[in-house]
């Protein structure tokens, strides 16, 4: 996953440090989410605060991998699933399923943000799908496809698979190239995702001096999915999605109403082509939230690692029993843990104005993947009216990737957590989140959640 590094839009910061959560600095730079591999990689950013994940004891490119890619090539190699392989869309129908990624959450990306660019263009609009922890990029007549996929011990995995028929498929793991963008401070540092929203020009090019925004549940709508197609409703609201910029235009004054509230694309490039004739509204909005919330928890869990590495160095030389935490390293494992809390239960959340709807299936298949408690309800209800879930929590608790955060961090998570839900912090981080809101989150995950600590239960 490659990605190019834009100047900044006008009058915005910089600097990625100038603000703890660097939410408004992360709106205006970032990369593609769909694993590009570009040709301007001298553009990327400089990885500012970078983690040592290819050092002990992360060890990046040296340690085990499993993933849910890993686990279906040892699967491919023992015989015991195929791959199917399809004139029109190579191994794509067969991967799908194989990984349980539904159709229903392709989105659509026209502009050249993937090292298969001389392919991509608004009529030829690269494909991406995904599931909680997969992701597909797909290209019509592509020579391969491009895989990424979440590891609980590294992150995310890069991998391609070519498209040619063969009778043993292998899917290659990509690392140093992918890395230069997808581990770098667009990422928090850790090999992981970044979805952009850029301003393209007729061909799909990138107008690079009009900037780019890293987009996320905290980001306006008026900034998100330039480059993008986006079929649904969405009211007075006004995103990037559907639009070219030429020339003679002025990026920072364009006519956002011709991308509004689009729900058939069929007039824009050959739908029948690809899967579906969607790119889900709802589905961009996912995944957007999703990206971020994978690339938090990965930091938590490398920051964690890293402190308790550091500390038990120290604990040696100081003659210290090996289980001694110092208030250092207690103060970054719950620095860590803050960072998590506040995304997970969606602070910073853009409030919508007017109703979002999807064009496909994708809400309603989402959602019924619960899982759902004793009432019936779901952290992964949408609300859309205003805000994406009906209950703020993100459903990447259920993850593999946060059940294999390491214990001390994730004993710090569910304490803050509990802290917020039970309504003994009420600072502003969390006033967004009324105390049915709290109430209804606290007993859905009582009721939902594996390994709980013994306190949510007695309560």
């Amino acid at each position: 996953m490659k990605s190019r590094l834009m100047p900044p839009a006008r009058g915005r910061s910089n600097d990625p440090r100038s603000q703890p959560e660097q939410a408004n600095h992360e709106r205006r730079f970032g990369g593609s989410p769909a694993l590009a591999v570009l040709t301007a990689l001298a553009l990327c950013s400089p990885a500012m605060g970078q983690i040592s994940f290819e050092e002990a004891p992360i060890n990046y490119h040296t340690a085990p991998v499993n993933d849910p890619i890993s686990r279906l090539q040892k699967k491919l190699d023992a015989g015991e699933v195929t791959l199917r392989h399809d004139p029109r869309f190579g191994y794509l129908k067969s991967l799908l399923q194989l990984l349980d990624v539904p159709a229903s959450a392709q989105a659509l990306v026209f502009s050249k943000t993937s090292f298969q660019l001389k392919r991509i263009s608004p009529r030829s609009p690269r494909a991406l799908y995904f599931n909680d922890d997969v992701y597909l990029g797909w290209v019509r007549g592509g020579d391969v496809m491009e895989v990424s996929a979440v590891d609980p011990n590294l992150g995310v995995n890069f991998y391609t698979l070519s498209q040619r028929e063969s009778a043993e498929p292998k899917f290659v793991r990509q690392t140093d190239t992918c890395l230069q963008c997808h581990g770098s401070s667009l990422t928090r540092g850790v090999p992981g995702h970044i979805v952009r929203s850029v301003y393209p020009a007729p061909d799909g090019q990138l107008i690079l001096s009009a900037g780019t925004f890293l987009t996320d549940h905290t980001s306006p709508l008026k900034e998100r999915w330039g480059g993008w197609y986006v079929t649904g409703s969405h009211g007075a609201q006004r995103h990037l999605g559907n639009l070219l910029v030429r020339e003679a235009d002025d990026p920072q004054r364009l006519d956002t109403d011709k991308g509004a509230n689009i729900t058939d694309l069929a007039t824009r490039f050959e739908t029948a082509s690809y899967l579906t004739p969607h790119s889900d509204i709802v589905a961009l909005m996912v995944l957007e939230h999703q990206t971020s919330m994978h690339n938090r928890i990965t930091q938590a869990n490398f920051r964690t690692r890293l402190a308790l590495r550091d500390q038990d160095v120290m604990n040696e030389m100081l003659e210290r029993p090996a289980d001694y935490r110092s208030e250092s390293t207690k103060r970054r494992v719950a620095s860590a843990a803050e960072r998590v809390v506040q995304y997970m239960l969606f602070g910073g959340e853009v409030r919508l104005t007017d109703p979002i709807q999807g064009t496909s299936l994708f809400a309603r298949e989402f959602a019924a993947r619960g899982p759902r408690d004793s009432q019936g309800r779901s952290l992964r209800e949408f609300d859309l009216k205003s805000r994406l879930f009906r209950y703020p929590c993100s459903y990447l608790i259920y993850s593999e990737a946060f059940d294999g955060l390491p214990e001390v961090v994730k004993d710090a998570i569910y304490r803050r957590l509990w802290e917020v839900l039970t309504g003994q912090d009420k600072s502003d981080e969390f006033a967004h989140l009324s105390s049915e809101d709290r109430t209804a989150i606290r007993e859905i995950l009582r009721d939902t959640k594996r390994g709980l600590p013994d306190y949510w239960k007695r309560a």
